[in-house]
């Protein structure tokens, strides 16, 4: 893979279940995963690791305990390590996220909507 050209259009017209992360590229020890979002995540944090949201298309809303944080097309934003969060989306978002590997989406919580990240 570390080779290949990806597409990040063609490789998000491959996705069709929301919050289903799949890998588009790894570097060094992080993956940069392609996910299309839509309704609201479960609040959670990823206690060693900070996690960066880009967002292509859509708007997402970035939950915080203390604000939230709005995100339209080719906006990032990087939620600190340990940071409470739970992302929403009110219709759907096409993003990419840079993470380290084996990050879990759903960080400390777990459950139903724990994804394992999909290959391409």
């Amino acid at each position: 893979m570390t080779n290949d050209v990806r597409n990040i259009g063609d490789a998000l017209d491959l996705v069709s279940d929301h919050w289903q992360p799949h890998r588009l590229s790894s570097i060094n020890n992080y993956d940069v995963k392609v996910v299309k979002l839509l309704g609201e995540f479960v609040w959670h944090t990823h206690s060693d690791t900070d996690e960066l949201f880009m967002v292509r298309s859509g708007h997402l809303v970035i939950q915080l305990r203390d604000r939230d944080v709005h995100l339209g097309p080719d906006d990032i934003f990087v939620v600190p390590a340990g940071v409470e969060h739970c992302p929403r989306a009110d219709q759907e978002v096409s993003a990419l996220l840079f993470e380290p590997k084996g990050t879990v989406n759903t960080g400390d919580v777990g459950g139903d909507r724990t994804a394992a990240v999909q290959e391409f």
